[in-house]
This record gives structure tokens, sequence and C-alpha cells, in this order.
């Protein structure tokens, strides 16, 4: 009875989540670390004609193609500057039945800290460098905030399912 007892003051103390950290652009964001399947090195991308410049292209991620964004030019139209420490994200992202890998670029990936509920905060309806839409909340450490993405508006489903359709070969147009 007493482990029952314990499990519902943890419940009401609120839950804590996880957020891998990442900089991007000189800034510090947070994407939950259930979105997350994996961190690779940056390289490999085959760039697709025709798609929005916040796409940087696909990776042959163990036989599957998978979408990769520029988040910087995602968020302002600027190039991820390419360094040593630069990684690329490996995102799954579910919207209805339809279930995608995507490929995040950043600057640089640091650590996953974890984040109580009560420490976050909704986003800000102004006041910052990207769409509010974005944003799923701001969270508190110590005396920072971090940018908490929502990562299916920002990894637009729609979008990134026609880029993996396009670099499957439906070339057809291409030799008519």
């Amino acid at each position: 009875m007493s482990e029952e007892a314990n499990d519902d003051v943890i419940h009401s103390e609120g839950s804590v989540s996880q957020f891998l950290t990442f900089l991007l652009g000189g800034e510090t964001y947070g994407i939950n670390i259930l979105d997350i399947r994996e961190i690779i090195e940056y390289g490999g991308i085959t760039s697709v004609p025709m798609m929005p410049d916040f796409i940087a292209g696909v990776i042959n991620l163990r036989g599957a193609v998978v979408p990769v964004i520029d988040l910087a030019s995602r968020f302002d139209d600027s190039k991820t500057v390419v360094s040593k420490r630069t990684s690329i994200i490996i995102a799954e992202v579910e919207n209805e039945d339809l279930k995608l890998e995507v490929g995040v670029i950043v600057d640089v990936v640091n650590e996953v800290l974890n984040i109580s509920d009560k420490d976050i905060e909704p986003a800000p309806a102004f006041g910052t460098k990207i769409r509010t839409d974005f944003i799923s909340g701001m969270g508190k450490v110590g005396e920072d905030l971090l940018v908490l993405l929502e990562v299916r508006k920002v990894l637009s489903i729609e979008e990134l399912a026609m880029v993996r359709d396009m670099s499957k070969g439906k070339s057809s147009d291409a030799t008519a």
C-alpha cells in the first residue's frame, strides 16, 4: 500500500518530461525526447529539385529515404553554417495514420534536460524569432527560458510527404 501512496505523491506533484536541447543560430531549443529516434553525424544529404528552401534534401537511413530540414532556414530563411559539430536529429512525426521520420539539421546537440510540467509556460504570443505556432511552450531551466518546439508544426508532414514521394523516383513527368 505504501508504494501506491508514493505513486500518488509523484503524480500529484506533476510529471517530468525530457527534452533534447540543441543550439541553432546561437539560441537554445528543446524537443521532447519522445519525438526523437536518434542523432546522426551531418552528411550524405542529396538535394531534391523544386522543394521549398528549408528542405535541405534527403538521406538514406538504413535503406529508408528520410527528408532533412534545415531548421535555420525553416525559422528565418538563413542557412545552417556546417561545422564539425553540426548534427542531424532524426525525429518521428505522426499525423493521423501517417508516421514519417524526418531529419533536422542543428548546429550543436547539447544535452537531455528533465523539465517538470509546472516549469513549462505556454508559448508567448509575440517576441520570439520564430513562428509562435512552432512553440509548444517555454521551459524554465534555472534562471533561463528554453524554447520548446512543437515538432508536428515545425515539421509539416504534408510538405515532407511530398519530398519523400518525389525522392522515391516519381519522375514520370521528366520522361514525358
